[in-house]
Parts: structure tokens; sequence; C-alpha cells
């Protein structure tokens, strides 16, 4: 899926992959700061496999999760890369809010939620349908 700014480079500067307004945004539980950090700035995203490091808007396949039991699909989203599980695929991207919007909107049937830093250190959890509307307002 082509989308604009969609990742940045894997080999690019580790503080890249972190957003700290949406740190401090999960940290204070606030859902309207939530929105507004993934309105406004970048968003970590595991990979299946991260693209080619000569060409970083090549992105790799994003990773979800599928819940063996129910068929429900989670997309999850870290403020920052030192937060994704280790079980998790090793890759990252770091992903525009103009990509967040084009991927919840194409997969809209099938994502059932969306995780923020699902492992802590501040989690939430909301609908794609609430995070289209943060993103559109």
């Amino acid at each position: 899926m082509a989308a604009p700014q969609r990742k940045k480079s894997v080999a690019a500067d580790p503080a890249a992959f972190r957003s700290e307004a949406l740190a401090l945004a999960l940290e204070k539980q606030d859902m309207a700061a939530v929105a507004l950090a993934l309105r406004n700035g970048n968003t970590v995203v595991p990979l299946i496999a991260p693209g080619p490091r000569d060409n970083p808007l090549d992105g790799g396949e994003v990773w979800t999760y599928r819940d063996a039991g129910t068929g429900d699909v989670a997309l999850l989203l870290f403020s920052d890369a030192r937060h994704k599980p280790a079980n998790l695929p090793p890759g990252v991207g770091v992903y525009s809010p103009a990509w967040l919007r084009a991927f919840l909107t194409e997969h809209r049937a099938t994502v059932t939620t969306v995780f923020l830093d699902i492992a802590g250190p501040h989690p939430m959890q909301a609908s794609p349908a609430d995070l289209l509307d943060a993103l559109d307002a």
C-alpha cells in the first residue's frame, strides 16, 4: 500500500524511533493528548520484515496480531521502539499520521482494536473508528 511519508529508515538514528508527545500522553492516560500526538507526529509500528535499507520509503509489511480464538485483528502502535515486546518481529518502522489514517481506513473492516504500548509502561486501547475520528479532528 503506498502512502505519503510511510516509514523512516530502520538504520536511522534510534532516537527517531520515539514519539515523545505520544509517550507523555500515554503516561497521563489522556486520550485527547494521544489524539493530538497521533495527529501531529510519527508512530512506531512493528514490521514482519523491514523494507530495503537503500529505499526507506519502500516500507516493510506491517505486523498485526490475530486472536486465534476470535479471529479479531489488532494493530499495535508504540511510542518508542524500546517498548515493543521482544516476542514480536524485530523490525520496526516509523510511520506518519497520513499513513496511519490510510492504514486504518483501508483495514477498517479487519482491524478491531488498536493497542498503544501494549506491554507498557502506560498501555492504552482504542477502536480504529475512535482513532480515525481523532486523526480527522
